[in-house]
């Protein structure tokens, strides 16, 4: 009995140990699976799991509103008891560990709801949507700065995150203290800022300020300090929000070659951009959010089309007179128009003014996945174009030839300045035109925005061929 024990159990180990092929439901005997491959199955099915999943996330705030009901002669008793009721309810709050609310009515207000996506590793997405879309929360929420309200994110490796110049930098320390202390900050030991603190102050270029305490430091010295140190965290993923904007031309395009020499590492970058370009650049896919929800996802190149759709831009706009300005465009529009066969945009303004001025007008133009394709202005490249605006309203009107760009919609950004010293007013992208022409005589096609070859065409001037 004891040998036939001891038998069953030697047959077992020698099962386990892959020597022995275990019978299948048919008294088969299949080729065993070796120990060392079941290892590398495993391993490459989690190789294979998205290293960011984010499931029906949701996330919400209570906003405090004054009541409209509240009249504007009340009795001492009243003030009192009103006052009594608010302490009593914020003490209540409080206690529960609630946030604590001004106002006499509540409206629930959800920043995100029902986001879900996934990023694999190696993956750059790109966060894209106008202001107050729900993309910073998100970048909180992944970065577990805040906790979302519902749902659910997996994070598999260590993130480092760039979301605010400065963060996690103490005023009173200098770039050299707050290297250390930002790098404790974001997870790092000190074995690794050791090991990485040349590179770091060589890409910040900020070794001259080392030691000076970093509330003397400009929003540039900070931003560049900042993108150094989470950087060089060597993390499997990396958050970055829109503050490059702050830096200069230069340190903007280095940061942009770091992200992308990252990303060309096996790492996973989220960025958060206006910039079109940059994210058309950088970016393989890329997710769309509008009022908290995802409205589109996929393709960098798809979603940026659906965004160009999703503008509420025009060809006219109305606003009222900003009285913080002294100067505000009031009313734009855009009109299409042909000139000695050439296509041209009229643009027409109303410019209210405190007092009398001299102004440039400057107009950007963008395509419709947002790169900037021209530039067109008066003034602004010579003080004798300049525009006298009287006290009051003033009328301009500027005709514009735009019969070199490509067939499709353009978005244009209006900006009246004071050239090289300050922008007065700025009108963004509030313009649309489309550019739609019948081929040139003697040719069948006309070139379009889709066929990715950027929106201008040079005219050949000259050829010869043998």
């Amino acid at each position: 009995m004891l040998a036939g024990k001891r038998v069953r159990q030697d047959l077992g180990r020698k099962l386990s140990l892959g020597r022995i092929p275990a019978t299948d439901e048919h008294g088969n005997n299949p080729e065993p699976v070796p120990p060392s491959r079941r290892i590398n199955d495993h391993a490459l099915l989690v190789s294979k799991m998205p290293i960011i999943s984010v499931e029906n996330l949701g996330k919400s705030y209570l906003l405090g509103h004054q009541s409209a009901n509240t009249e504007r002669y009340t009795t001492l008793r009243d003030v009192l008891g009103r006052s009594i009721r608010s302490m009593g309810r914020k003490a209540i709050d409080m206690a529960r560990g609630r946030p604590i609310i001004q106002g006499d009515e509540f409206e629930e207000f959800w920043a995100l709801k029902d986001v879900s996506f996934e990023v694999n590793e190696g993956e750059v997405v790109g966060i894209i949507g106008r202001n107050g879309a729900g993309k910073s929360t998100l970048l909180k929420i992944l970065s577990r700065i805040t906790e979302p309200t519902k749902g659910k994110v997996t994070l598999r490796g260590r993130v480092a995150s760039l979301l605010e110049v400065g963060t996690g930098f103490h005023p009173e320390l200098t770039g050299r203290e707050n290297i250390f202390l930002n790098g404790a900050i974001l997870g790092m030991s000190r074995f690794e800022i050791k090991k990485n603190f040349s590179e770091i102050v060589e890409f910040s270029e900020v070794e001259r300020f080392l030691d000076t305490p970093v509330k003397r430091y400009s929003s540039g010295m900070y931003v560049r300090l900042a993108f150094a140190v989470a950087a060089h965290l060597d993390p499997e993923i990396l958050v970055v929000d829109e503050v490059l904007a702050v830096g200069d031309a230069q340190f903007q395009k280095k940061c942009l070659g770091k992200i992308g020499q990252v990303a060309s590492g096996g790492k996973t970058v989220l960025f958060v951009s206006h910039n079109m370009s940059v994210i058309q650049q950088l970016c393989t896919t890329s997710v769309l959010l509008g009022d908290g929800r995802i409205v589109a996802s996929g393709l960098t190149s798809d979603v940026l089309k659906v965004y160009a759709s999703d503008m509420k831009s025009k060809e006219f706009f109305v606003r009222e007179k900003q009285s913080s300005k002294i100067a505000t465009i009031t009313r734009g529009v855009l009109i299409p128009a042909e000139a000695n066969g050439q296509s041209t945009i009229r643009l027409e303004l109303d410019v209210e003014c405190d007092r009398e001025t001299k102004i440039a007008v400057e107009i950007a133009i963008k395509s419709e996945s947002g790169v900037s394709v021209g530039y067109a202005n008066k003034g602004a490249l010579s003080s004798n174009e300049l525009i006298a605006l009287r006290k009051g309203k003033t009328f301009i009107s500027l005709s514009i030839l735009v019969d070199s760009l490509a067939v499709g919609n353009y978005f244009a950004t209006v900006m009246i300045t004071h050239p090289s010293v300050a922008f007065i007013d700025v009108a963004d992208q509030l313009l649309q035109f489309e550019i739609d022409r019948a081929p040139a005589k003697g040719r069948d096609k006309v070139l379009p925005q889709a066929w990715g070859y950027g929106c201008v065409e040079f005219p050949v001037v000259d050829s010869y061929y043998k």
